[in-house]
This record gives structure tokens, C-alpha cells and sequence, in this order.
């Protein structure tokens, strides 16, 4: 499958690489040239496809309110809010961003590799509720804007620029034609931890604004980014990433995201879920020279108290990092760990899953 912006990253001579089904750019340059320009000035990624979940009718709030832990009726206008759908044992399905379009509409953004199993779920437990939910991933693209001179170029297409998790709407006039009215959401969202807006616009606009954006970008040491730099920058904020950190085995709470369940609510797998779980997500940072990899086990002296789900190479820091699920007991913020990797031991300490800007907490006592 190919998003609407795929010939431009050919234009730019994008390395393609095949993504759950999709083609798209692993980077343009180099993963570490695109990651420090988000840091340091701006990047742009093409996340068209992700999907696009409509959910309509009289009972949309509720019937949200029923699958996500997070009380979605509670949003403000123009707002939206980062959760999870869960199964019946409390286990994370995917994770997602929920968006208040208006009175009795919503719009979900779920990953790419789920959307089919997310739209299956969502229908499963339709049950009585009076809603309509309509898969209309095909007819929209997406673009993040992101780094701290994001607010400059975003300025500079004509888009205001909302708080995080607060959104707008605006048209757009492409050089072809003038989209219908408020085509365009402009949300002050991303994958990066760093400061931006994802813009979500029909196919045909989405083209035209990617455009004027590669123009831009020079103007403000911005780089089109791919895939590979998405995911370092993800790595050193502490981001879940969907099928790879978790796949319909953790809870929130032992992922570290405990802020997305308000109990004042019923939802799916509520009294499933532990408030105090055996195992936590945590991030590792080495402290000696060696790349941590998914599947690398943890230990403490011989015993093992986890594994990394995510490593890598970690450019802002120049270290190598992973995150993992680890024994909540033994994996105290300080504690000094060796992580096997292809049968080398590498010294390494545990932090919070967010190891970007850097904090080592003291050795525990």
C-alpha cells in the first residue's frame, strides 16, 4: 500500500522499505542527520498511514467511554486525548488518539498495524449502543511537524499553533482546488516528545501542504525524516510503540501510562487491571559502549529480573538505551544492571522510560 504523499518521497529519493504492508521512507539521508534536526530544529514525517477510525451517533461518548479507560465524554471542544483500547483481562489492544470533532462525533487515530483489528473490536462491542463507526483511513493523509522551530514553519504555511492535546480547524486552499470547509485539523500532537503539530487533511491537500513544507525547510534547518529517526526519537522520550512493546500482554499500568485510566468510569477490563503490578516499564541506559537490542535480557549480578522490548543507539545521548519490562521490585530508578547482548554483558543503569534530557537517579540503597 502507498499513502497519498509516496511519490514525493520518491522525488527525494527516500529509502522505501515495506512497513505492515505499507511503503515507506526508512530515511532520506541518514537516521541520525533527521533525528538531531528534530531536536535541534524541525522534521517532517508522513504518518498517513495510520488510521482513521469515525465514530458517529447519539451514543459515541458512552459507547468510548465503555472501551477506553480514559473518560472521553470528560473532553473539552477542540480537544483530544491519548489512550488505549483494552481487552476484557485489562491488556492493551493498541494504543491511540481519541479527537472531539463535535456533538456525537469523534475521530480515532489507531496504528497502522492494528486498524483492521482495532475497527473488528470496536464493531464486536457495538452491542445496543446507537452508534455508526465508519473506517475512513483512505480518504485522508497525515503530517507530523515537529522540533522546536515547528511553531516557525507552521507560522509561515498560514496554521495556527494549538497547545498539546488541543486542536483546530481551518480550510485549506490547494493550488487545484478549495477543500471543503474545515478539511484540515491542525492538533498540537506527536511522536517525538518534542514540540509540533500533526496536520490531517484529505489526500489531495495533504499533497499540496507536503510540498510547501519540503520548500520551507531549508529556511529553518529542517530535514524530511523517515521511519528510522521516528523511532530513535520515540525511544528517548519513553513512547509504547504498538506490536513491539506491548501486543495484547501489558497493562497500562505496568507500561508506565497510569494517567490514561480515570476509575471514576466503567470500561472493558477495569477490574482486571493491577494498581501495583509485579513488573514496570522502565528504560535502560548503558554505561559502557555496546547497542542494546529487542529481546536483550536484563540481569541483576545472575539473575534476571526482565528483558528490552525496544534498543538502539540513542543520537542526543550517544549511549545506547532500551526499554523493557522489568521486575518492579528489583528495578529501582539508579539500579545498576548488565544487559546480555549475543552473549556480551554490558553495564548499564535503569531509569525512567522518558531518557531524554538525561537524569540518573542515585544508586538505591
Amino acid at each position: 500500500m502507498k499513502t497519498p504523499l509516496y511519490e514525493e518521497h520518491v522525488k527525494l529519493n527516500a529509502h522505501i522499505v515495506d512497513f505492515h504492508g505499507w511503503d515507506m521512507p526508512l530515511y532520506y539521508e541518514q537516521i541520525i542527520t533527521e533525528h538531531l534536526a528534530v531536536r535541534n530544529a524541525v522534521g517532517i514525517f508522513d504518518v498517513s498511514h495510520m488510521g482513521d477510525i469515525l465514530v458517529s451517533g447519539k451514543d459515541a461518548a458512552s459507547f468510548l467511554d465503555y472501551l477506553f479507560p480514559t473518560a472521553v465524554s470528560k473532553l473539552k471542544e477542540n480537544s483530544c486525548v491519548y489512550t488505549s483500547f483494552l481487552d476484557d483481562s485489562g491488556k492493551m489492544i493498541d494504543d491511540c488518539i481519541c479527537y472531539l470533532i463535535d456533538k456525537d462525533r469523534y475521530l480515532i487515530i489507531p496504528n497502522a498495524a492494528t486498524k483492521d483489528k482495532v475497527f473488528s473490536w470496536m464493531n464486536s462491542r457495538k452491542g445496543k449502543f446507537s452508534v455508526n463507526i465508519a473506517d475512513i483511513s483512505s480518504k485522508y493523509g497525515c503530517i507530523a511537524v515537529q522540533g522546536p522551530r515547528s511553531r516557525d514553519i507552521a507560522s509561515d504555511l498560514g496554521f495556527s499553533f494549538p497547545e498539546p492535546f488541543k486542536w483546530l480547524s481551518a480550510d485549506w486552499q490547494s493550488s487545484n482546488e478549495i477543500t471543503n470547509t474545515k478539511s484540515v485539523i491542525i492538533s498540537g500532537t506527536g511522536y517525538t516528545g518534542e514540540k509540533g503539530i500533526e496536520i490531517i487533511a484529505e489526500s489531495k491537500a495533504i499533497v499540496e501542504i507536503w510540498k510547501l513544507l519540503v520548500d520551507k525547510l531549508a529556511n529553518y534547518n529542517g530535514k524530511p525524516c523517515g521511519l528510522g529517526s521516528r523511532d530513535t526519537l520515540r525511544m528517548e522520550k519513553g513512547m509504547l510503540l504498538s506490536g513491539t512493546d506491548f501486543n495484547e500482554d501489558r497493562t497500562p499500568t505496568e507500561s508506565s501510562i497510569s494517567f490514561i485510566i480515570d476509575n471514576s468510569h466503567n470500561f472493558i477490563g477495569k477490574n482486571k487491571i493491577d494498581p501495583k503490578p509485579k513488573v514496570i516499564f522502565r528504560g535502560i541506559v548503558m554505561k559502557e559502549k555496546g547497542i542494546p537490542r529487542t529481546g536483550d535480557e536484563v540481569f541483576i549480578g545472575d539473575r534476571k529480573i526482565g528483558s528490552l522490548t525496544s534498543g538502539g543507539y540513542s543520537p542526543s545521548l550517544s549511549k545506547g538505551i532500551g526499554l523493557g519490562f522489568m521486575d518492579r521490585a528489583s528495578a529501582k530508578l539508579g539500579q545498576e544492571i548488565i544487559v546480555s547482548h549475543n552473549g556480551k554483558k554490558i553495564r548499564g543503569v535503569v531509569v525512567r522510560p522518558k531518557m531524554f534530557p538525561l537524569e540518573i537517579p542515585p544508586s538505591p540503597s
